[in-house]
């Protein structure tokens, strides 16, 4: 008998890779979150693109995400640094500000349509 033939098994699937949101800390695609980084210079920046210099952090695009890594000490336990300065701090805050609020799934809506009848 000789030796077993290899079967092509076509192309190897995409490797995507994945992140934590620091605050919900749910897994999603690297390029679905946004990157918080602290500079070699010590400066708390977004990093839009993913490929600053740094030491980074991924939140959510969920406001409610950015609310409470702010509130608490998440993003500065996650960056490495005592506490998050004022002036990125405020940045943060409006940009997360910007976002847009993520829609939920609410049962009210069935339970307010059985009401009605």
């Amino acid at each position: 008998m000789g030796t077993p033939k290899k079967r092509n098994k076509g192309p190897r699937p995409k490797r995507i890779p994945q992140r934590m949101c620091i605050s919900c800390r749910e897994r999603s695609a690297k390029r679905t979150l946004i990157r918080v980084v602290r500079t070699p210079e010590g400066s708390v920046e977004i990093d839009p693109h993913g490929k600053m210099n740094g030491r980074g952090a991924y939140l959510c695009d969920d406001p409610a995400c950015w609310r409470r890594a702010l509130s608490g000490e998440a993003l500065a336990r996650a960056l490495k640094i005592e506490t998050l300065p004022e002036a990125a701090a405020e940045r943060l805050s409006q940009f997360a500000a910007a976002l847009p609020p993520i829609a939920t799934d609410q049962p009210d809506d069935e339970a307010q349509q059985g009401g009605n009848e």
